[in-house]
C-alpha cells in the first residue's frame, strides 16, 4: 500500500508541476507579461514547486533530514543527472553573458549554503530570510539588466517560456489548471514525504539517505521533464539555464521558505559528505561550461 502512495504522490507531483508551471505562463500571458518575465520567474520558479512543498511538509513534520537531503539531492540530480541525459542527447552550449552572472549566482550561493550548514548546523529564520532577500535580490537585478541591455540570457529566459507556452486559453481556464497544479503538488508532496518516512523506518535508512535520494529524484521530475524536451528540441541553452536556474532557486528560495516556517537543523551525515559532493558538482559544471562554452556528450556521460 505504501508502495502504491509513493508512486501515486511522484505521479502527482510530476503532473501537478506540469500543470502548475504551464497555467501560470497562460494566466501570464493572458495578462500580456513579458515572456523574460515568465521564463525568469514563473518557469524557473515553478519547476521548483515540488522541493519547496515537499521541504516545506517535512520541516513541519519533523523530519529535517527530508527537507535538508531534498535540497542537496535534488541539486546534484539536476547537473549530474538531468544535465547528464540532456548532453547525451545534444551537446548543451550556454553563453559567457548568461553564465558569467548566473553561474557566479549559483556559485556564490551554493558557497552560502554550505558555509551555513557546515558553521550553524542549521538553518534558521534569519539566515532562511537572507536568502530569500538575495533571492529577489537576484531577480530584480537580472530583470533590469536585461531590460537595459538585452543579450543571449534575455533571449533564453524567452525560449524557457515558449518551451512550455501552452495554446490560448481562456483566463478562467488558464486559472483552473494553475490551481489544480498547486492541489496535485500538495498531495503528491503529503504522499511523498509521508511514504518516504515509512519506507525509511521499514528498511533502518535515515531520513537524510531518503531525502538524498528518492524524494529528491522524484522532486526533480518537471525538471528533467523540461531539460529533456528543450533538448530533443534543440534548445539547448534552455536546458543548459532550467538546471542553473533550479538550483539557485533551490538553495536560496527552498531553503530559505521552510525556514522562515520553523527552523531546519542539518544531519550530521549530510555535513559530513553529502554538502561536499554539492558543492563538487558546481564546480564540474562550471569546469565542463566554460571549456568552449558547451557540456559535450563524453561530459555528459561523466555526469551521469
Amino acid at each position: 500500500m505504501i508502495w502504491l502512495e509513493l508512486a501515486a504522490g511522484l505521479l502527482l507531483l510530476l503532473g501537478g508541476g506540469e500543470a502548475l508551471v504551464r497555467g501560470s505562463v497562460a494566466v501570464a500571458t493572458r495578462l500580456g507579461i513579458s515572456p523574460l518575465v515568465i521564463g525568469l520567474t514563473l518557469v524557473g520558479f515553478g519547476t521548483s514547486t515540488p522541493e519547496l512543498v515537499a521541504c516545506i511538509e517535512a520541516a513541519l513534520i519533523g523530519a529535517p533530514g527530508i527537507a535538508v537531503g531534498n535540497i542537496v539531492g535534488s541539486n546534484i540530480a539536476n547537473i549530474l543527472l538531468i544535465l547528464g541525459i540532456s548532453a547525451l542527447i545534444v551537446p548543451v552550449a550556454t553563453t559567457k553573458e548568461a553564465f558569467r552572472r548566473d553561474g557566479a549566482v549559483l556559485v556564490a550561493a551554493t558557497v552560502a549554503f554550505v558555509a551555513v550548514t557546515v558553521l550553524a548546523g542549521a538553518i534558521g529564520r534569519v539566515t532562511g530570510l537572507a536568502f530569500l532577500a538575495a533571492l529577489v535580490a537576484y531577480l530584480v537585478w537580472t530583470y533590469w539588466s536585461e531590460r537595459r541591455a538585452p543579450d543571449a540570457a534575455a533571449a533564453r529566459y524567452a525560449d524557457e517560456a515558449e518551451e512550455v507556452m501552452p495554446k490560448k486559453l481562456p483566463l478562467w481556464a488558464a486559472i483552473a489548471i494553475a490551481v489544480a497544479g498547486i492541489g496535485a503538488v500538495v498531495w503528491g508532496a503529503d504522499l511523498l514525504v509521508r511514504g518516504a518516512i515509512v519506507i525509511a523506518r521499514d528498511f533502518g535508512l535515515s531520513e537524510a539517505v531518503i531525502g538524498l535520494t528518492l524524494v529528491a529524484l522524484g522532486t526533480s521530475l518537471p525538471e528533467l521533464a523540461t531539460a529533456i524536451v528543450a533538448a530533443a528540441r534543440r534548445h539547448t541553452d534552455v536546458a543548459f539555464g532550467n538546471v542553473v536556474g533550479s538550483n539557485i532557486f533551490n538553495v536560496l528560495g527552498i531553503a530559505g521558505a521552510p525556514a522562515l516556517v520553523t527552523p531546519i537543523g542539518v544531519p550530521a551525515q549530510i555535513v559530513r559528505l553529502d554538502i561536499w559532493v554539492m558543492l563538487a558538482t558546481v564546480v564540474v559544471l562550471v569546469a565542463f561550461a566554460v571549456t568552449g562554452w558547451r557540456v559535450n556528450r563524453w561530459e555528459g556521460a561523466v555526469m551521469l
